[in-house]
């Protein structure tokens, strides 16, 4: 909600009053609250300024985009690794919050789920002794048959991931099979000679880490894209899926997403959806309303046990 306070205040001074005025009468009661009385206001507010043209209206000629959401069963062994790493971390939450407050303890609610998505990914991004007694990876077993088939059938596969430690694995995985490919991350020197590697056809498979492949890039030659890992923020997964789906693609498109079932990941694809409704919102003639995007009861849910 910062971001349209923003702009405005610069186009138009005044008009949603000072920071901590927007604060109070609009950001925290939409976001905290699912306010629809505080969203309709805004909106009417905002109306005459704004004006929303999505992809599919100016674009097209654009061949069509299909997401496919596949969920991938732990085994049982990353499932008790899971289990244990969340039920230290609900802890640790729990402390913190009960010390200083829900606001003040963001940093260690955010590690603590970091700490979780790394075991979803690939138990070897923990760097514990329990978690290296975890061999297999359900979610890197299945990437690594569907690269194998995609390539079979001659798909070029752009391979998302926000954690460059975790495309190291990948590439190992890739080369073991004998699978060529390319990454870029933001380690990356030779940048625009990985780029143009892979627009001649060098390899079928490019691995980016999402912050340094998902903005500003062109990659029509690619046909499929895979999100390893879901992201909080569902616009920054919607650029990433558009450096293939834009301008320049004569081919439909294919979006895989990886989600461990019953995980913190499937809780972050549910605040996806409230986060897009905020967005949503902004254009919806009657304010819509959206529930809050963080709150205890949120927050006891991405700390659920397995499944719930």
């Amino acid at each position: 909600m910062t971001t349209p306070w923003t702009l405005i205040d610069w186009v138009n001074p005044g008009l949603l009053g000072y920071r901590k005025e927007f604060q109070k009468l609009f950001r925290t009661p939409i976001e905290k609250h699912g306010d629809a009385v505080a969203q309709s206001r805004l909106n009417r507010r905002l109306r005459p300024f704004m004006l929303r043209r999505t992809k599919e209206q100016v674009a097209t000629e654009l061949p069509p985009k299909t997401e496919i959401l596949e969920r991938v069963e732990l085994p049982k062994p990353q499932q008790a690794l899971y289990e244990a790493v969340r039920s230290t971390m609900d802890a640790r939450v729990r402390e913190a919050i009960s010390a200083r407050g829900l606001a003040a303890a963001q940093i260690t609610v955010l590690d603590a789920l970091l700490k979780l998505r790394q075991v979803c990914c690939d138990p070897a991004l923990v760097k514990t002794d329990a978690a290296r007694a975890v061999a297999n990876s359900a979610k890197r077993s299945r990437l690594r048959e569907l690269l194998a088939e995609l390539v079979a059938e001659g798909r070029r596969v752009l391979v998302f991931s926000q954690f460059v430690e975790m495309l190291r694995l990948i590439e190992a995985d890739l080369a073991a099979a004998g699978i060529p490919h390319l990454t870029l991350t933001g380690q990356t020197q030779k940048r625009a000679d990985v780029l143009e590697s892979f627009a001649k056809g060098t390899a079928p498979v490019f691995l980016l880490s999402l912050k340094a492949g998902g903005l500003g890039l062109t990659l029509t030659e690619a046909d499929t894209v895979i999100l390893y890992d879901p992201w909080w923020n569902p616009a920054v997964e919607r650029q990433a899926m558009d450096r293939t789906h834009r301008i320049g693609q004569d081919k439909p498109v294919f979006v895989h997403r990886l989600v461990a079932a019953g995980t913190v990941e499937e809780k972050i694809l549910d605040m996806q959806s409230r986060k897009q409704a905020l967005v949503d919102a902004l254009f919806d003639k009657d304010g819509g309303q959206a529930g809050p995007l963080l709150d205890e009861a949120i927050l006891e849910d991405l700390f659920a046990p397995l499944g719930v």
